[in-house]
């Protein structure tokens, strides 16, 4: 068993009853009631103990938060708001700290993607998931790889907070239908359905992805065709479908729409070659669990992209730009 794996056997994972009674309802958002009646402090080996619990399912914890937030910068806030009502609440009086940090994670996470969606509705041109360095956080990706990576990530944002929360609960971190319900405060049969159906518009969505060597040989092809503005190399790498994304977030010159298809993907990358390209530095890392090439220019870092591809070729170009977005990536690599 894995340390930080759930046992399934009866009883194990469950949080103590009275946890759920400091939850509740409010506008239909699911917040958590106010911690000051059941919170004490017994002194300072209680909170180290209560640190020493916390920093151990830390890293369990932002894989949650940041699979269903794409945003590892909300992901660490998210967690400090986890921190202190675990700090302030009575935990003598919970059966199991590690079921009940990852319910209250879950539960703040689904609130904090409803109002996530209406900031990203008035967002300036495409908006593309927060990049993270697995490489530097081999945590993030250690239990499950699942709703890691791009692809998949841009999928979620098509699922309901409740849905995508259920998913990544299933397919990224394996937790028992019952405790999925439990922590979601859905029956049981809901909680399948509400996998069962995310699963589906994941699996629909996408073709089947090539292997990781496959997607750095394309991203290392497009990344030279597209540095030498080589108009055949390119459409020769691009599914006909392709799509290419720039997030700039208003902050940096990008594309504020996508552009779709392999001549017009090409023409663009080929129109801007010269001036985009000149004084580059490309860097690789691995970021949400596959390829990227990092670029700088002057030794700052001001682009991640990385390419999704399936048998047809690269289905989609990620340009990340926005510098917020990737301000964190700039100091790991």
């Amino acid at each position: 068993m894995s340390r930080t794996a759930i046992p399934p056997a009866a009883g194990a994972g469950r949080v103590d009853e009275r946890l759920y009674g400091s939850f509740r309802r409010r506008n239909g958002a699911i917040t958590m009631g106010d911690t000051g009646s059941g919170s004490h402090f017994s002194g300072t080996g209680d909170l180290d103990q209560a640190v020493a619990v916390f920093e151990s399912v830390r890293p369990r914890l932002f894989g949650i938060a940041y699979r269903i937030l794409s945003s590892s910068t909300e992901a660490e806030d998210l967690l400090q708001d986890v921190w202190l009502r675990w700090q302030a609440y009575d935990r003598g009086t919970v059966a199991d700290p590690e079921a009940f940090l990852a319910t209250v994670t879950t539960r703040l996470a689904i609130n904090a993607l409803q109002s996530a969606r209406v900031r990203r509705e008035t967002y300036v041109g495409p908006w593309l998931p927060e990049p993270v360095d697995t490489s530097a956080d081999p945590h993030l990706g250690a239990e499950r790889g699942e709703a890691l990576g791009f692809a998949v990530l841009l999928l979620l944002e098509r699922l309901s907070p409740t849905e995508r929360a259920a998913y990544v609960l299933r397919e990224a971190f394996d937790y028992p239908y019952r405790q999925i319900a439990e922590i979601i405060e859905v029956s049981e049969a809901a909680a399948r359905q509400l996998v069962s159906r995310a699963r589906k518009r994941v699996v629909s969505g996408r073709r089947a992805p090539v292997n990781g060597a496959e997607q750095r040989r394309l991203l290392t092809a497009f990344v030279a065709a597209a540095r030498s503005g080589d108009l055949a190399a390119l459409e020769e790498l691009l599914a006909a479908d392709v799509i290419s994304y720039s997030d700039g977030g208003g902050a940096v010159r990008a594309s504020r729409i996508p552009v779709i298809g392999a001549f017009r993907v090409a023409k663009y990358i080929r129109a801007f070659a010269e001036r985009f390209w000149a004084g580059v530095e490309v860097g690789w890392a691995d970021v949400n669990g596959q390829a990227a090439a990092v670029l700088r220019h002057d030794g700052e870092v001001f682009t991640v992209l990385t390419v999704n591809a399936s048998a047809e070729g690269i289905d989609e170009v990620l340009w990340m730009m926005n510098p917020a977005k990737i301000r964190a990536l700039s100091a790991a690599t």
